[in-house]
């Protein structure tokens, strides 16, 4: 049978990201910042943005995640 977590009222848990999670912000943040400028200066930044922020994630997740047995 499964373990129960306890979980704490006011502590914010970190769930474990996959290394693909990892590799796709970093992709595709080069993708966006090499590609799309091309085409569109907008979409690009916007992109960027959005690998930046997965790419922290999976940092924050590599930190302070408790690995799952």
């Amino acid at each position: 049978m499964a373990k129960k977590r306890i979980i704490k009222k006011g502590k914010l848990q970190y769930t474990p990201l996959k290394g693909s999670f990892l590799a796709t912000s970093i992709i595709g943040f080069l993708f966006s910042a090499i590609l799309l400028p091309k085409y569109s200066i907008t979409w690009a930044f916007t992109f960027a943005i959005v690998f930046v922020l997965m790419f922290i994630a999976s940092m924050i997740s590599m930190n302070r995640a408790e690995p799952e047995l």
